[in-house]
């Protein structure tokens, strides 16, 4: 089984609670553990269109005949843009990877989406399709288009500091410093 070395980590910028708008996407492309590349998009907050500009941002680089799969730091960006992960994988033909550190609140997620969110009841089955995460390594995963040991394999690989892949440590650092200026740690 081969590795997954071109890959794309993504995160979502910070953001002010009352923001309205658009929020900053920034993917890193890294090369084994080399970064060789930064691309920036946007989504919306509390959207639905997460899953179309994540798939432009990658598409539409000049890496992406080099990048060999994705990974998200969570299911939903922007708030609450949801991500179609299994759309994502199709719309790319890559795998895609959401990794997560700690368990989500599904109850509370739920109420939030189905109570205060635009198309909640949508997103919400975004996230049910997306099915439980599960543990491998020191982190939460839901995959679409890998199976678990191409999964492990990869976080294996790609996870040099801490329990995050490089990806996403490095995807969050860069993303904090467009947004406010400084980056900083705990992604």
């Amino acid at each position: 089984m081969r590795p997954l070395s071109n890959v794309i980590g993504i995160d979502d910028a910070p953001f002010q609670r009352s923001h309205r708008g658009n929020v900053g996407l920034v993917g890193v492309i890294l090369t084994k553990n080399r970064l060789d590349g930064v691309v920036i998009g946007h989504a919306r907050r509390d959207g639905a269109d997460a899953t179309r500009r994540i798939a432009a941002m990658v598409r539409d680089s000049a890496f992406f005949q080099h990048v060999q799969g994705v990974i998200l730091q969570g299911i939903a960006v922007a708030g609450f843009n949801v991500i179609d992960i299994h759309a994502l994988n199709a719309l790319l033909e890559r795998p895609v990877l959401v990794v997560a550190r700690h368990a989500p609140d599904y109850p509370a997620i739920r109420r939030a989406l189905l109570e205060r969110v635009p198309g909640g009841a949508k997103k919400w089955r975004l996230i049910e399709r997306a099915g439980p995460m599960e543990p491998i390594a020191k982190v939460l995963v839901q995959r679409a288009g890998l199976d678990r040991a191409r999964a492990e394999r990869f976080l294996r690989d790609s996870t040099l500091h801490g329990s995050l892949p490089e990806p996403l440590r490095i995807a969050h650092l860069v993303a904090g410093g467009i947004a406010t200026g400084h980056s900083r740690g705990g992604a």
